[in-house]
Order: C-alpha cells, then sequence, then structure tokens
C-alpha cells in the first residue's frame, strides 16, 4: 500500500494519535507486509457483531461508525474511527466474536491483516504491541471521558463541541462559510455519540435551527453558525 494512503486527521469526537502514527516505519513495512489491501464502499459493513471473523484491519482512509445492538435491539453508536486506526483488534487477538458491527459511512481503504501475521509481526516489531498497548488504554481513558462528561456537561454543550469537531474533520465550507458535515449520520447517531436520548437531541437541534445556527436533513448537518455552537462547548452561550 502506498504511503498515500495513511495520512491522518480529526476524525470527531474523543480521537486521539492513531495507532499507525504510533508506529515506526520498520514496524509499518512489516504490517504491509502482513495484510492486504481492502476497499469497502458507503454502507458495506467491515465488521458484524457477533461474528467469529478474526483479522484485524487498519484503515487507510475513510470513516466508520462503530455500533452495537443490545438484547433489546436497540442499535447503539459507540464511536467513529478513521484513518490510521486500527479497528477489529479484539476478535483479532482473543478469538471470540466481534462485539460490534463497524459500516462504512464513506468510501473506505484499509489493511486487512489475518491474526496470525499481525502477531508474528509484532513479535518481531515491539513497537505493534507497544502501539496496540496505547491505543487500547487512550480508549479506555476516553471512555472514562465520555462518562464523567455526561454526569457534567449540559448535552448541548456535548452536542456542540461533536458537532464542531466533525465539522473540523469532515466539513465541507461553502461560500456563505456555513460547514456541511459530509457523513451520514442520523439524529440517533448523534445520540449515541453524545450519551443522550434521541428525544433530548432532536429537540436541541430543532432550536438551534430556528436560531439560524444549524441546517438538518435526514442524514446530514451543516453548521451554519460555527462561533454559536463554540459558545455553547464553552459555556458561555445559550443552549
Amino acid at each position: 500500500m502506498t504511503s498515500e494512503l495513511w495520512s491522518t486527521g480529526p476524525i470527531g469526537h474523543g480521537r486521539g494519535t492513531p495507532f499507525w502514527d504510533l508506529l515506526d516505519a520498520p514496524a509499518r513495512a512489516a504490517l504491509r507486509g502482513a495484510g492486504r489491501p481492502a476497499s469497502y464502499a458507503p454502507r458495506d459493513e467491515l465488521l458484524r457483531q457477533n461474528d467469529l471473523t478474526d483479522h484485524l484491519l487498519v484503515l487507510g482512509s475513510g470513516c466508520v461508525k462503530v455500533s452495537a445492538a443490545s438484547a433489546a435491539g436497540y442499535q447503539a453508536v459507540l464511536a467513529l474511527r478513521g484513518p490510521g486506526d486500527l479497528v477489529g483488534e479484539q476478535a483479532g487477538l482473543d478469538g471470540g466474536a466481534r462485539s460490534a458491527t463497524l459500516t462504512a459511512l464513506t468510501p473506505v481503504r484499509a489493511l486487512r491483516i489475518p491474526p496470525a501475521a499481525f502477531k508474528a509481526a509484532a513479535r518481531d516489531h515491539p513497537a505493534i504491541t507497544g502501539a496496540v498497548h496505547q491505543m487500547l488504554s487512550a480508549r479506555l481513558r476516553d471512555a472514562d471521558r465520555q462518562r464523567t462528561a455526561a454526569g457534567a456537561d449540559t448535552l448541548s454543550t456535548r452536542l456542540a463541541d461533536l458537532l464542531l469537531d466533525l465539522a473540523a474533520g469532515y466539513g465541507r465550507r461553502g461560500a456563505s462559510g456555513a460547514v456541511e458535515i459530509a457523513l451520514p449520520l442520523s439524529q440517533d447517531d448523534f445520540a449515541g455519540l453524545v450519551l443522550g436520548s434521541r428525544r433530548t437531541v432532536s429537540r436541541i437541534l430543532e432550536q438551534w435551527r430556528a436560531d439560524g445556527w444549524v441546517t438538518t436533513g435526514r442524514t446530514h448537518v451543516t453548521v451554519d453558525n460555527p462561533d454559536a455552537l463554540k459558545r455553547v462547548r464553552e459555556g458561555s452561550g445559550r443552549t
């Protein structure tokens, strides 16, 4: 795979340093040699919850949604993953069933690596094991931070923060200065990502639409007034 595939950038809420950026050049070369390129169209499932497949994926470009179905049938959005992120590592390393479904939101290119080849590369290149540990620690810290924020911050604050992050990572700026978030996310998705209810998220977006701060469609949001959302994020704006 060419080096151009592995450019990284912001992906939204809570994103830390991507796995690929934690590797040195020999470790990257080893993983390229261990895997093969894979491409996915929007709405394709890269991995499916409860499947027994065990390969790992390193995302090269695009954005994927991580979701899991509850026993009651509710689909919870857990995270977004993007360029440089390692996904599927849990089943790939412990041999268990997939714990979540990964769905492409945009065209995605990835490196698909069999678990035995990944483990062999990690034995030869300790930087890979170190990067996995650092990535897992960062994800645990982010989960803790999100739970803390859910108790300390208002839902409006968390939603404004998410929209601004997504606009920075996946925004298309128009002539008016408005920024369209070029990801097909529903209000259910936004509710899951900010640990809130769909009803409350819909009510907040309805108010922001009336204020002229955002424009929404069935699966898209345009940020018309980023400064207003920044004030909400900082706690100085009306929510």
